[in-house]
């Protein structure tokens, strides 16, 4: 199965306190160009990170974006410093003692005061696990995608590869009498001029003449690459680079069959083909 380089995948997970997400953008590009961003707390994983996708991916302008959020007020149980508390309940008292007439703190004042609630928090090396775990997730999720994204590029090409066979169907059997025919208009012609087509040196010529506008290897030389691109797309894996080289050459001899073109049927037949090819080049771009 042949992937496309066009995905995006998207996980989370609720941890103590905090909220972690990984973000995984595709688009199509000539190698690996990977863009990661981290939070502070996973600067250390960035190495591994990148190898982790680099191992997955071939191909693809890549975005990976991982995100550390605390959670909401409420979303996670909250714990009080018993310790700091009863040093900020000293303190509140040798206030009282020293001016009587001072207000005790309320419940909410200590609460508020800073390090008396103590929210959880993720040890590194568990924050560092559930970053490449969660990571592997969003790569698999990415890959169903770029499958899925794959399977309709295969479809298209597959279609065009049809179009491609109709067009040559339609017009490899007239070849040998276009060029009959327009090989008998070369010597009627010679015959108007007063010239005797018959004449062993004429005949030489015109002979030369009908290699040169033959467009029968033309022909069978599509044929052979069309059944090259289906070969490919059914093997599957990474098959951009080498679809792309058989665009190049399908156009090649779409574009020959033009240039030795003396029947107007052919003509349109040759424009029609770089029609197809130049459609199938835009959809290989997009392949793994």
């Amino acid at each position: 199965m042949i992937l496309s380089m066009t995905g995006f995948a998207a996980v989370a997970a609720e941890l103590p306190g905090v909220s972690l997400s990984v973000e995984l953008r595709s688009v199509n590009h000539r190698y690996l160009d990977l863009q990661l961003r981290l939070p502070d707390e996973l600067r250390a994983q960035e190495s591994s990170l990148r190898e982790r996708i680099a191992g997955e991916l071939r191909r693809g302008k890549v975005e990976c974006r991982i995100s550390l959020n605390r959670s909401a007020p409420g979303a996670a149980t909250l714990a009080v410093d018993g310790l700091r508390v009863g040093q900020l309940a000293a303190a509140a008292a040798e206030v009282v003692r020293l001016a009587p007439g001072a207000d005790p703190l309320s419940v909410a004042e200590i609460l508020r005061w800073p390090g008396v609630l103590a929210e959880p928090t993720v040890p590194p090396d568990e924050l560092a696990a559930r970053a490449h775990q969660l990571l592997g997730q969003a790569l698999a999720e990415l890959a169903a995608s770029r499958s899925r994204e794959g399977v309709k590029l295969a479809a298209a090409l597959e279609e065009r590869c049809a179009a491609i066979e109709t067009q040559v169907a339609r017009v490899a059997p007239r070849i040998p009498a276009i060029h009959a025919a327009y090989v008998e208009k070369l010597g009627a012609r010679l015959r108007e001029a007063g010239l005797d087509p018959d004449h062993d040196r004429l005949k030489q010529e015109l002979a030369l003449f009908a290699t040169k506008i033959d467009v029968a290897e033309e022909v069978q030389r599509l044929t052979t690459h069309v059944a090259e691109v289906r070969r490919v797309l059914s093997a599957g894996g990474s098959a951009g680079k080498r679809l792309d080289f058989l665009m190049q050459e399908l156009h090649r001899e779409a574009n020959t069959l033009g240039s030795k073109s003396v029947d107007a049927e052919l003509s349109q037949a040759s424009l029609e083909l770089k029609v197809l090819i130049e459609q199938m080049r835009e959809q290989v771009q997009n392949l793994e």
